[in-house]
């Protein structure tokens, strides 16, 4: 049986205590911390990624799907995710709409990575992208977390304007994770689209730049500029 109600079962069936105690300190899910209130059943992404193989050739209903994604289960969530990003170029649309009402649950770190860039970005890739700039601007640390790693699908593709555009947007933002994420995009931005363009970027906005953007920016330039950048800081 390759069903949604499956798919959660054999990753139960695989948790491991030990491993969900680790994964609770790394994910923050102690009080005050950013994954405070979720679960861990203690069972790593490899395992998952393992798991979810024939999952990727059954066509389990999307509704299905939506409802598992209300699951408190952290690895739960991260199977899903994993499971519509496979899906996303052949469903973009439905796949799209179903992320978009869910992301109350999509609410740490490695569930935006997973599956932002292949949903979010690759529906809006030919579409207008106005959603990003409502999403920056949400309440919700995920989803600004969302729009920016949206992004790595078009910078992928070479185009560059997105990113360049929504990091200003969050250099007074309370979170590092989404520092980070904007570093890790703006950095991703100088590889694969154009150093030259980021250089132009550091130029103008290189003192207003949190540290920790900076830092992730700047790290694939040579030591001397990275130097040069971190001074004007």
């Amino acid at each position: 049986m390759t069903t949604a109600k499956s798919l959660l079962a054999e990753i139960d069936a695989a948790a491991d205590p030990q491993v969900a105690e680790v994964l609770e300190r790394y994910f923050q899910l102690q009080p005050g911390g950013y994954g405070y209130g979720d679960q861990m059943a203690g069972v790593k992404l490899s395992t998952i990624r393992e798991i979810l193989k024939p999952y990727r050739r059954a066509a389990v209903p999307l509704e299905d799907l939506e409802q598992a994604l209300t699951s408190p289960i952290h690895e739960h969530r991260l199977a899903v995710l994993c499971l519509l990003a496979d899906r996303a170029a052949k469903e973009r649309e439905p796949i799209y709409e179903l992320y978009l009402r869910c992301t109350e649950y999509i609410n740490n770190w490695d569930l935006v990575d997973c599956s932002a860039s292949e949903i979010v970005g690759g529906y809006l890739l030919d579409k207008p992208r106005d959603v990003l700039e409502t999403l920056v601007h949400s309440e919700s640390l995920w989803e600004r977390r969302i729009a920016l790693v949206a992004t790595h699908w078009f910078i992928r593709r070479g185009e560059s304007e997105d990113i360049y555009h929504l990091a200003p947007e969050v250099f007074d933002d309370r979170e590092d994770l989404i520092h980070k994420a904007a570093g890790w995009m703006l950095r991703e931005a100088g590889k694969r689209v154009s150093e030259d363009e980021l250089r132009e970027f550091l130029d103008e906005h290189a003192p207003a730049m949190p540290r920790t953007m900076l830092r992730y920016a700047i790290e694939r330039l040579p030591a001397d500029v990275r130097a040069h950048y971190r001074a004007r800081r």
